[in-house]
């Protein structure tokens, strides 16, 4: 085994065992020099590098919410009576509050402003839920409420 390694050491040039490639020596003024050019490059490749993080909007983010007032851009009015039959209790005519509905805080003020409105105008009752509108369509469910109590 000795025989064997000590063949190889004298048979063995730097030149075969790194392959036809010559060695340089290096120089400190080279080795900067070819730093520089790699900086450059990397400037370069870091703007076209297709592994770089790119600017996109955020795929988890929720759209923000809005009442269904909001979304459909409808004002309350005193005078739209079924629009705010659907806001009152047909048994007892209590104005739901905002848990219940949904609503923003602005839209519920006004729906309440013009629920006293209508009633102190006689547009509708006071106690109870108009009979012509207790067929309407529901625009929540009181039974469950967008945000519910603690208890």
């Amino acid at each position: 085994m000795l025989k064997i390694t000590q063949l190889i050491a004298r048979n063995a040039t730097v030149a075969n065992l790194a392959g036809s490639r010559r060695l340089q020596p290096r120089l400190y003024s080279n080795a900067v020099a070819v730093n520089e050019e790699a900086t450059t490059t990397t400037t370069t490749n870091a703007a076209t590098n297709a592994d770089e993080p790119i600017e996109m909007a955020n795929p988890f983010e929720k759209e923000p919410q809005q009442c269904i007032l909001c979304k459909h851009n409808i004002t309350p009015n005193f005078k739209n009576v079924k629009l705010l039959s659907q806001f009152q209790s047909p048994y007892t005519g209590r104005i739901y509050g905002r848990h219940i509905t949904g609503l923003c805080k602005q839209k519920q003020q006004d729906v309440e402003q013009a629920i006293s409105r209508a009633q102190h105008s006689l547009l509708m009752p006071g106690y109870h839920k108009d009979v012509d509108f207790l067929h309407d369509p529901k625009l929540f469910d009181p039974e469950k409420p967008v945000r519910p109590h603690k208890y």
